[in-house]
């Protein structure tokens, strides 16, 4: 297929680029570069690649690069709470205002295939602590990251009519080393903070999240683009695995070999407005998909590259997290 993936330079994106190209795809990547073109370096000789420069919220942009697209992943956004709450104007103008716009367009360009990346944060907080949440939950974002997302899934499903088969996938917490790397993630965070920094402070240590590891999030990518429509159509799939449900606490445990000297603060928290266990039930029983990394191989991944020295400079204060 003919692919436009949005925001295809970025963390998930430089990871998911290489993934669809062998596949099979031909893929345009369309991205503003906010962190440089480097990421994309690995594929840009590859003949079934193309990029456009581009801001999602340039509306003639996005209409000229639609052209031709045989379908959509959409993952350009101002991406986690820290983000959004730091410049709200701009969370919403990019994760809202332009995702609409671009399903509104994305579907008169001829569109047969829309995927929009959305986040598990989209659940909060669970109504049972020792229960899982699903796709059929109730959603209760307490972030405006959350309440961006679950407002364009909404608009998603309310389209009617115009032949575009439209899927939401609901994304852990993701981890793991990526072209256009990130240690503002948990996993990441973690590892990095416990190894370089030797301290870590960890708000709410009891509290759970669901995590995936950044490879498993672009084959799952792949898998619904492959999928017959009528499997996918107008439907929402949370991407991860039951069994990597953790405590933040947890996680220290797992990194604590890679950092036998580090010193870990917990800090008490009895109130965290997010705190869920995700069920992955649907996604492996309709799709087949399985994970392929854990977090423990996560942290072992990123451990190596950090100790290796190829991650970025060290922050010169604990960083909170």
């Amino acid at each position: 297929m003919k692919v436009l993936v949005t925001g295809g330079a970025g963390y998930v994106g430089s990871t998911l680029t290489p993934t669809l190209l062998a596949a099979g795809h031909q893929v345009r990547v369309f991205d503003s570069l906010l962190y440089g073109s480097d990421p994309l370096l690995g594929v840009w000789s590859e003949p079934g690649f193309r990029f456009t420069h581009g801001d999602v919220r340039d509306r003639e942009a996005v209409a000229e690069v639609l052209q031709g697209a045989e379908a959509v992943v959409h993952l350009a956004a101002v991406v986690g709470d820290p983000a959004c709450a730091r410049e709200p104007g701009l969370a919403r103008a990019v994760n809202l205002d332009a995702s609409i716009n671009l399903i509104d367009l994305a579907q008169r360009a001829g569109v047969a295939r829309f995927i929009f990346a959305s986040t598990c944060s989209n659940y909060g907080r669970m109504p049972d602590e020792n229960g899982l949440v699903d796709e059929n939950s109730p959603l209760a974002p307490v972030s405006l990251y959350a309440e961006t997302k679950v407002a364009v899934e909404r608009a998603l499903f309310d389209r009617r009519g115009g032949g575009m088969a439209v899927t939401a996938l609901r994304f852990a917490t993701v981890f793991g080393v990526s072209p256009r790397m990130r240690y503002d993630l948990t996993v990441n965070e973690f590892t990095r903070s416990m190894i370089l920094d030797r301290h870590l402070v960890v708000f709410g240590g009891q509290f759970w999240r669901p995590y995936v590891h950044v490879r498993d999030v672009a084959r799952a990518v792949g898998l619904v683009l492959a999928a017959p429509a009528n499997r996918v159509e107008r439907d929402v799939f949370n991407v991860g695995d039951t069994e990597q449900n953790y405590q933040k606490r947890r996680l220290v445990e797992l990194i604590r070999p890679y950092a036998p000297d580090a010193v870990v603060e917990q800090v008490h928290r009895e109130e965290d407005p997010r705190d869920y266990r995700v069920s992955f039930e649907k996604i492996q029983r309709r799709l087949g998909f399985r994970i392929t990394r854990t977090v423990t191989d996560g942290i072992a991944e990123v451990a190596r590259l950090v100790e290796a020295g190829a991650s970025n400079k060290p922050s010169a204060a604990p960083v909170p997290a």
